[in-house]
């Protein structure tokens, strides 16, 4: 089953006459606050989603900057969505579904019929598709999630994964080399994460590479897809996106969601630093 739609696929969707639900998921970590952008213009009908208060929950510095929502509070923001019980739900952004794909991990273990609009706003608009501006409430719905795991690891089982498996570090190859901390106060990796940025699966255009080149790429790096996968990222937002491109090419992974920016911050941890896995070893 594919985790995608296309503009003209989710058009098709309408012309059919099924209800579709549309998150707006607009949010970047230099933007938080996507509203406004929303409220000038989004897809016609769509639900304007606060990852960081919505898809995130507030918790205390060593939990990671964006830990997730319970359940219960999850469950009350897909009802404010208007979410019902068996209804198609479509969530899309404005940055290469880096922040729609966290809405699709939270939601497709827990009985939500969703899928990520490949290459987002932008490519809703090259079809020539319309927009609407401003807000849109819609009537709350009943929908109800199951209590599942979405797949999720703690950070013991992240520093295990290299063992069991392979753990992928998503960030930019600065980061993950320890050039540069950014938000985070020790910059390097996890020991043993191999580098696979977020950027290697995303075409020029803003949509996902193809399913062959998705794996193709993690042949390159020796993963065999049959073992277990973990991915971490800065923040534990952008690994979701990983995740949505594996997953599309029929492969599993598991997030651990405190991701750097709890590691960083545990100093009994270890830390690597350099091209690969282990190049150096520190502790903090």
């Amino acid at each position: 089953m594919s985790h995608l739609i296309s503009p003209r696929e989710l058009q098709g969707e309408w012309e059919s006459g099924r209800p579709v639900r549309l998150l707006d998921v607009r949010w970047r970590l230099d933007v938080p606050e996507g509203r406004p952008d929303y409220v000038a213009g989004h897809l016609p009908g769509a639900v304007y989603v606060d990852l960081e208060r919505e898809l995130s929950r507030r918790g205390y510095p060593e939990d990671g900057r964006y830990p997730l929502p319970e359940l219960a509070e999850l469950e009350a923001s897909v009802r404010r969505w208007g979410v019902r019980d068996g209804d198609f739900v479509v969530a899309y952004d404005d940055n290469d579904a880096v922040a729609a794909a966290r809405a699709w991990w939270l939601l497709r273990r827990r009985g939500v019929q969703i899928r990520v609009l490949d290459g987002g706003l932008r490519a809703w608009v090259a079809q020539g598709f319309p927009l609407e501006r401003g807000d849109h409430a819609p009537a709350p719905g009943n929908a109800t999630l199951t209590d599942v795991d979405p797949g999720a690891v703690t950070m013991d089982e992240a520093a295990r994964a290299p063992v069991e498996g392979y753990l992928i570090d998503v960030r930019a190859p600065e980061h993950y080399r320890g050039l540069t901390a950014g938000l985070d106060p020790v910059a390097g990796h996890i020991p043993g994460a191999l580098n696979i940025p977020v950027i290697a699966h995303i075409a020029r255009d803003g949509t996902f590479r193809p399913p062959e080149e998705i794996r193709a790429v993690l042949d390159a790096f020796g993963v065999d897809p049959e073992r277990p996968i973990t991915l971490y990222c800065g923040a534990g937002i952008s690994s979701a996106h990983s995740a949505l491109a594996y997953a599309q090419a029929g492969i599993e992974t598991q997030i651990y969601p405190g991701s750097w920016s709890q590691w960083a911050r545990s100093p009994r941890r270890p830390v690597a630093v350099g091209r690969t896995p282990a190049d150096a070893l520190h502790a903090w």
